[in-house]
């Protein structure tokens, strides 16, 4: 694949989210399938790998532990912090720099490695300062244990108090042709300070491949249950599915999937930035790559804007409560 900058580490224009095989859609892959599927992310190419603490609650990390610890130097390694669990075991957002460094060491031998190359703070505490949360991670940069800080989900005035207290690498939200939030604010700020932008769910939670076709089979155990609901609601569902047929056609003419269309136009829209879809089946992860080798030309991409917008879009792409929580959406 094509190479993108993300601080001082070289990586693949398009990187590989791993949260789907231990969470957040329908229920895990068997183990040793995860891992076959791993290596063969890093075969097909792929050289960023995301993954987080709170991901199956510490599932995940042991994943890529076990079955990538031998080929440990072949990608960069991203990983989150930021949650805790309560006695009643209830997962909440957890700033505080004892918990952040204790997540950390966990993480780490989770992980099956000396250092995570990209460490984020998974959400923004609203307890705690964000100056003294980053403060934190930059002690686990001191110490080794971490050699660049991400940041997740913040608006533009949290990034730049973040940043005068230690370099921010890489922010990390939602972005894709149906959730432009980071258009209003932080996109141009990454820009004005050398920061490198990861785009989780540029597959709009699998609307954008066309391959989400019955609602009522996403609406039991998964996340388009729950936190991102709206928009998978059966009746905003249906005015969102009309979408397709025009971005299908498009997808055609260029003899490509609906995801690789959704892949490109994240790519098209700067060098800094890097889409990370996540899929628990191998032909998905193998379609994804071929994004890459997609050219879109300034009239095609405009006419995507114009076509797949929150203002062609039926619904938030969050509920209300985690909306209203969410510091990024402060833009």
């Amino acid at each position: 694949m094509q190479q993108r900058k993300i601080g001082p580490f070289s990586v693949s224009a398009i990187g590989f989210g791993c949260m789907n095989v231990s969470m957040g859609y329908g229920p895990r892959i068997d183990e040793a399938e995860a891992g076959k599927l791993f290596n063969a992310a890093l075969d097909q190419g792929y050289t960023f790998l995301d993954t987080a603490s709170l991901y199956g609650l510490g599932h995940n990390e042991s994943l890529i532990g076990e079955y990538l610890a031998s080929r440990r130097d072949e990608y960069v390694l991203a990983s989150k912090c930021g949650f805790s669990r309560t006695e009643d075991g209830n997962t909440v957002m957890d700033g505080r720099p004892e918990i952040l460094a204790q997540t950390c060491e966990d993480s780490l031998r989770r992980l099956n490695t000396d250092v995570i190359d990209l460490y984020y703070l998974h959400r923004i505490d609203p307890k705690v300062p964000v100056e003294e949360s980053v403060g934190a991670l930059a002690q686990l940069l001191e110490q080794g244990k971490i050699k660049t800080i991400g940041l997740s989900e913040i608006s533009s005035e949290s990034l730049r108090r973040a940043h005068a207290v230690h370099s921010i690498t890489a922010v990390q939200s939602e972005y894709s042709l149906w959730t432009r939030t980071p258009e209003r604010k932080i996109l141009a700020t990454c820009d004005a300070l050398g920061i490198a932008f990861v785009s989780f769910s540029p597959l709009a939670r699998q609307f954008l491949t066309g391959k989400c076709q019955d609602v009522t089979t996403v609406l039991d155990d998964d996340i388009r249950a729950t936190i991102a609901r709206p928009r998978f609601e059966p009746e905003n569902f249906a005015h969102n599915e009309k979408l397709l047929i025009p971005f299908g056609e498009i997808a055609a003419r260029l003899s490509c999937s609906m995801a690789q269309l959704a892949l490109a136009w994240l790519l098209a829209q700067g060098d800094n930035i890097i889409p990370i879809p996540g899929t628990k089946h191998m032909d998905w992860m193998i379609e994804n790559a071929g994004a890459d080798d997609i050219e879109l030309s300034s009239t095609l991409v405009d006419e995507l804007d114009l076509l797949i917008n929150e203002n062609t879009v039926a619904g938030n792409r969050y509920t209300d409560a985690l909306m209203a929580s969410t510091d990024s959406e402060k833009d």
